[in-house]
């Protein structure tokens, strides 16, 4: 099936004004869907394209790459081994999973200098060191990260209406509680099944939350083979597999050392950035002084860890219950879940934010007089200036950090939000919005 995604009008783009002088590689977690827009664009958008799946790739395939220095031989034996015409000018060739074979990345630079065809890599992992450790990096390489699905690409896959909730943002009133109750249920049905392409399938084909959950298991044991593959310990997969309970602690910052135990070892910060690179997560990190550039006060030895996809993250919330005795879904999709799981919104705000491409941040600081601290929970810019969220799952009665933030920060703010499942509201200069509204707020202007 094949679903509407953005990074495929960034490789419109691409192609229009950059494809001579570069090859771009879609560059995102296994399962997000990279390998299926890169061959649709290829059918779509040109005369003729070869893909070649270096996961599975013949011997004969891998062969014609010893003849890379006569490019008129590596592209006729291409042609003959795949039975594909090139076109020059009009055809495609997409190195799929290309970090299984580092050279043909580094054979990018020859192959777009000779200027016949155009060229898309995907990959996954793509950065661990031990995938390019032995080649060039290829200057001649743009990068579009490919994310899950986000919420519009959601709405587009299922027949609902985004254009509605613009219209929504766009009057900034209070919709009414009995309408405002179905776009938050329409919300946490694609936090339920997440963003992963496999997962919106089933549920667009009508499968049950148990198959959808089974579905989402198989990807999160992809997850798992990779991060063996990167450290046969088990200490990525730690990291990985604590994000849920760390953030259910709702201390200031990951521990390390909780995740992985007194193994850590002097390899664990490098385990750390590992798993950053294979875009399974999505590292938050401390602001140490909001008033500055949010990049230039980033703290990197205190940072929260995201999953880059809700719906994976709330199968790994309930992994150790067999499937079919999962009730999560019906609780999630009934808003009867727990309060204290108002870390799964959180997550759900990460990966809205980091679909737009940018990074996460946060801002803690101590009470005075006090063992206790405050705590903003995402901060984005807006010009020279930030904007400032905190996330409630529910209710909003108490919201003293966002308060003693505005307070703290004034001249240095934007807006300030409190997010919730409520209706449009506000209260002094505190703008209280739902979270379908949330994409809107980070594209505003």
């Amino acid at each position: 099936m094949y679903f509407k995604r953005k990074a495929y009008d960034k490789l419109l783009e691409w192609k229009k004004n950059y494809s001579s002088d570069y090859a771009v590689l879609l560059e995102g977690a296994r399962r997000v869907g990279k390998s299926t827009i890169a061959e649709n664009f290829g059918r779509n958008e040109y005369k003729s394209y070869i893909l070649i799946d270096f996961s599975k790739a013949a011997n004969n395939i891998i062969d014609c790459f010893d003849d890379i220095g006569n490019l008129d031989m590596f592209f006729l034996r291409l042609q003959a081994e795949t039975g594909v015409t090139l076109y020059k000018g009009d055809s495609l060739i997409i190195f799929d999973e290309v970090q299984l074979f580092p050279r043909a990345r580094q054979a990018i630079k020859h192959l777009v200098a000779d200027g016949r065809y155009s060229y898309v890599e995907t990959g996954s992992l793509i950065s661990i060191k031990k995938n390019v450790k032995d080649i060039l990096i290829p200057s001649e390489e743009m990068k579009i990260q490919v994310y899950p699905m986000d919420y519009e690409e959601f709405c587009e896959a299922t027949g609902k209406s985004f254009d509605i909730l613009r219209k929504v943002y766009d009057a900034g009133v209070a919709i009414g509680q009995a309408t405002n109750r179905t776009l938050m249920r329409d919300m946490r049905i694609y936090m339920a099944v997440g963003g992963m392409p496999q997962a919106v399938e089933a549920y667009v084909n009508g499968k049950d939350f148990s198959q959808i959950d089974q579905v989402k298991r198989q990807i999160l044991a992809l997850y798992e083979d990779d991060f063996k593959k990167i450290d046969a310990s088990g200490r990525v997969a730690s990291l990985y597999h604590s994000i849920p309970a760390q953030l259910a602690k709702d201390a200031k910052r990951y521990n390390m050392t909780s995740a992985m135990g007194k193994r850590m070892g002097a390899k664990a910060e490098e385990l750390l950035y590992d798993l950053i690179d294979s875009k399974t997560v999505l590292p938050c990190y401390n602001s140490t002084d909001p008033r500055g550039s949010l990049a230039n006060t980033k703290d990197f030895d205190c940072f929260k860890l995201y999953m880059s996809d809700t719906g994976l993250f709330v199968t790994l919330m309930f992994i150790d219950r067999p499937v079919a005795e999962n009730d999560v879904y019906g609780k999630l999709l009934s808003d009867k879940l727990p309060a204290n799981l108002g870390y799964l919104y959180e997550n759900l705000m990460a990966q809205m934010i980091a679909s737009s491409g940018r990074e996460l941040f946060y801002h803690v600081w101590e009470k005075e007089n006090s063992t206790h601290y405050y705590e903003v929970d995402f901060l984005i810019s807006r010009g020279s200036k930030i904007d400032a969220f905190e996330i409630k799952s529910s209710g909003i009665g108490k919201h003293e950090s966002i308060t003693e933030f505005a307070s703290k920060y004034s001249s240095n703010i934007s807006h300030t939000y409190l997010l919730s499942q409520k209706d449009v509201a506000k209260q002094g200069m505190l703008k209280m919005r739902p979270f379908y509204l949330v994409p809107f707020i980070i594209e505003e202007k």
